[in-house]
């Protein structure tokens, strides 16, 4: 990836968040607990595509578990701060564990489904990136099982300088309370 492929990249996010932010409507009085609320899971990268190559999740199996906290900030909107810590077992050494942060913010769509855009920052790791996902939920005494797409966009850096655009498609099982 070029320099200047990175920076149009790093605008479009810019840009992303600003009109987000500005599109999202001032929470008005509520009730705590119909403002907070949060999520576990766990996440399977099924197919990934970098520099030319792809990989499916037998080729390559690692596994992820979502945690995080919602505000919603409207009827339609929410910010979510999300962590997920992540296993990778790598034949013949040790198993990797990674942690990416992942805050982003959320638009119900209706009929439980809903749309939303993360920023990603992987600790320890020169990678970072973006997901976008799509959720569904199933609201079942006081909680909503879900079902979630995801498709991790990172950008990362090789020791020898080298940019990577790696794009994944996953999938994320949970529960939202």
């Amino acid at each position: 990836m070029t320099i200047e492929s990175r920076t149009q990249s790093v605008r479009w996010l810019v840009m992303t968040a600003v009109v987000w932010c500005v599109t999202v409507s001032a929470a008005g009085a509520q009730d705590v607990p119909d403002r907070l609320g949060g999520h576990f899971g766990v996440v399977f990268p099924l197919v990934t595509h970098v520099d030319g190559v792809t990989t499916n999740i037998g080729d390559d199996f690692k596994l992820g578990f979502p945690m995080g906290i919602t505000v919603k900030t409207s009827e339609k909107y929410a910010f979510d701060l999300e962590v997920v810590p992540s296993i990778d077992p790598q034949a013949g050494s040790a198993t990797s564990v990674g942690l990416t942060i992942h805050p982003g913010v959320l638009r119900g769509l209706g009929h439980a489904w809903t749309a939303g855009m993360r920023m990603a920052f992987d600790i320890n790791g020169a990678s970072w990136g973006f997901t976008p996902l799509l959720n569904k939920g199933f609201p079942l005494d006081g909680r909503t099982y879900f079902v979630e797409f995801v498709l991790p966009i990172r950008f990362q850096d090789t020791s020898t300088g080298d940019t990577h655009t790696a794009v994944t498609f996953g999938v994320h099982l949970g529960i939202g309370f």
